[in-house]
């Protein structure tokens, strides 16, 4: 069995030992001294890749630190483990699949085989699918019933459909579109529902039901109630695919709600 289907234990390798004592031996550094002492600290502890930039140097580390972290990192055989997450490996070892968010962010061209099939093309196509869906709301060409632009979009999901979507999207708040407003919906309780309501249209409302299964209580309860503002705001059942769009993986209970097919984006197993 490969050792991240079985983990190992990060408390018997001798760099987790080696660690303890560094960390005995550092019970009087000085964050003010260690720069006096190091005037290439800054630059010693800090690194800058893909954009991104991290600043480690005001932390509790030297080399002797860093020299134990890594080869702690090494005994736990990380390097392999990325690998195989990478490689579309069965790496969840609870239900024994693959755990490929890293698909959803590698470049065309690449190619993740799962069970012998290539996943990336299907990742593309519906990668492709959301730009087109998000270029028509924002050249206000996706349309209410009553032919008025979509102005407000709310996610109905809960635990990482709903907190996830929300940390981008007031993170990337400074670069947001004009003209169209987030609003997300977890909470069960019908006050959260008609607190956010009360501020929009239905005519110019789209919402986004994110459920894997298509069945998870607390986002089903939120999405019937949306369903039924809306058809109370006036839209037939015929114009529901005009205000609804799912992330789920049962397309059957998708479109029986009245979600058109090719506005389901799909939430793979792995």
């Amino acid at each position: 069995m490969e050792h991240y289907l079985k983990p190992l234990d990060a408390t018997q390798q001798p760099a987790w030992q080696a660690l303890r004592a560094q960390r005995e031996r550092m019970q009087g550094f000085s964050l003010r001294q260690a720069f006096a002492a190091d005037p290439q600290r800054f630059q010693r502890y800090s690194l800058s890749q893909a954009g991104l930039f991290l600043d480690y140097s005001k932390n509790l580390i030297d080399e002797g630190s860093l020299t134990a972290l890594l080869a702690l990192a090494e005994q736990m055989k990380l390097r392999p483990a990325i690998a195989a997450l990478f490689d579309g490996a069965a790496v969840n070892a609870s239900e024994n699949r693959p755990a490929l968010h890293t698909a959803l962010r590698r470049p065309v061209g690449d190619k993740v085989l799962v069970d012998g099939v290539d996943v990336m093309p299907d990742v593309h196509r519906v990668l492709g699918q959301m730009t087109e869906l998000v270029q028509r709301i924002h050249n206000g060409l996706w349309r209410g019933w009553t032919e008025k632009p979509i102005t407000d979009v709310v996610n109905i999901g809960i635990g990482g459909s709903f907190l996830g979507p929300q940390l981008v999207s007031e993170a990337l708040l400074p670069f947001a579109q004009r003209g169209v407003r987030c609003h997300y919906l977890a909470n069960v309780d019908g006050s959260e529902f008609h607190e956010v309501t009360a501020r929009l249209r239905a005519e110019t409302t789209l919402f986004i039901v994110s459920s894997k299964s298509f069945g998870t209580l607390e986002t089903l309860k939120n999405a019937q109630a949306a369903r039924r503002w809306v058809l109370a705001q006036g839209a037939g059942e015929a114009d529901l695919h005009r205000h609804f769009v799912a992330v789920s993986s049962n397309r059957k209970a998708a479109v029986e709600f009245g979600i058109a097919a090719e506005n389901i984006f799909p939430m793979w197993d792995w």
